[in-house]
């Protein structure tokens, strides 16, 4: 049966928000046989107060608080929900009304969460970052460059003293950070407690030797209980950061951690994968955006944005959209990068980066020490502003890496 008649006076064009509203963007596109005004007072009504039928407990007072669609444009609307419909600092409840059954209801053939204008009420119920973009460069001591780090290559199959090698290298090349891949936790051949505290102790020494303060990024992420547990063994073993996938751990999880920071004061870097899942259908599913803005309310310090020039789906103006947005989050690059990307890179997001490249630091044909050395060198150059070509005739291993990939003017 076609839903026409079964939502109404959710529609209300005349509508002005109020400043404690919380305002959604939706892309809308209407099932067949219905307007796109009734579409759209379908998903204002199941997302706060409305069902598909009249009902004996609906009061005057309860309907005033029903979500109002104030203004359509095209195929998009936006919808106004008063503030009293969420729980304040619940980042699940809020995901369940906005962003919750509307996608699968007969009237729409698809729904996009485009974006949201979020009520100071509501962002002061969170916790927010502990750190950020200052609070990292205060705990690493580089003022103004961009940071390089990598992810350890391969993603699974080294051992714990193996991985901790590989970290050793990179540090020594000259990077900032060194971090575990997304599907490393605590497997049989590399464990989480073992692994900690192998690479902290190459950590400590790649600090000594070069005079440069180093960070890990243990991957944290797991069951609730036990994923607090392996944060505070990062702490009592001198660890500064805690990695987390903050879409598979789920906004609960990610919520808890960030309480428990409040005595641990890691730094929380925040992995978005799955997110291409939600975010990649244009038409259907929910932005990076609404998912940026979930992470950085609950208090991630830093958050990845993506880079447009690496491997990844994502046009240019959606990062550097993003990278405006996360802020003070401190927005990290990472997919498909190698040294020949740093310039355009630099160019399009600015210093206040974190550049992190897997394969670009240990596919170097001399190995992930040269690799390491390479990237950094492609910072250097791009800092003193000098082309790659002009400074690879000084700098053996990015000349060796500009041979291997080449580079973007």
């Amino acid at each position: 049966m076609a839903g026409s008649k079964k939502y109404s006076g959710y529609v209300q064009l005349d509508y002005a928000p109020a400043k404690d509203d919380l305002v959604m963007l939706y892309k809308i596109k209407p099932a067949k046989g219905i307007s796109f005004e009734q579409a759209a007072e379908a998903v204002a009504a199941e997302s706060s107060i409305g069902t598909w039928t009249e009902i004996a407990t609906m009061s005057p007072e309860i309907k005033k608080m029903g979500a109002k669609v104030f203004d359509i444009r095209g195929n998009y609307a936006k919808i106004a929900y008063p503030l009293e419909l969420f729980e304040p600092g619940n980042m699940p409840q809020i995901w369940s009304s906005v962003a919750g059954n509307i996608f699968n209801m007969k009237d729409i053939e698809s729904l996009r969460l485009e974006d949201a204008q979020w009520p100071r009420a509501l962002v002061k119920s969170f916790r927010g970052p502990m750190h950020g973009i200052s609070g990292v460069r205060k705990l690493l001591k580089v003022k103004t460059r961009p940071l390089c780090g990598t992810i350890i290559k391969p993603k699974l199959g080294l051992s714990e003293k193996g991985h901790a090698k590989v970290a050793y290298n990179a540090w020594i090349g000259g990077l900032d950070i060194v971090k575990d891949d997304e599907n490393l936790t605590s497997q049989p051949f590399n464990k989480f407690y073992s692994r900690v505290k192998e690479t902290l102790k190459l950590r400590d020494k790649a600090e000594k030797e070069t005079g440069e303060k180093k960070m890990y990024m243990a991957n944290v992420s797991a069951e609730t209980k036990e994923m607090l547990k392996r944060a505070h063994f990062v702490k009592s073993c001198g660890g500064e950061y805690a990695m987390v996938d903050i879409l598979t751990v789920g906004w609960s999880g990610l919520q808890t951690l960030r309480e428990e920071n409040e005595d641990l004061k890691l730094v929380l870097h925040a992995h978005r994968a799955m997110h291409g899942a939600i975010t990649r259908n244009k038409n259907h599913g929910i932005s990076m955006a609404f998912i940026a803005d979930a992470a950085k309310l609950i208090g991630v310090d830093q958050l990845h944005i993506g880079t447009a020039v690496g491997k990844m789906l994502e046009t240019k103006e959606d990062v550097i959209a993003l990278s405006k947005r996360v802020k003070p989050v401190f927005p990290v690059c990472s997919g498909g990068l190698y040294p020949g990307l740093i310039p355009p890179l630099v160019r399009m997001l600015g210093n206040d980066i974190i550049i992190q490249a897997g394969g670009g630091v240990h596919g170097h044909p001399w190995g992930t020490t040269a690799g390491a050395k390479a990237m950094r060198q492609a910072i250097d150059a791009t800092m003193a502003k000098k082309t790659l070509k002009e400074w690879a005739k000084t700098h053996k291993e990015l000349d060796l890496a500009v041979k291997k990939w080449g580079y973007e003017r």
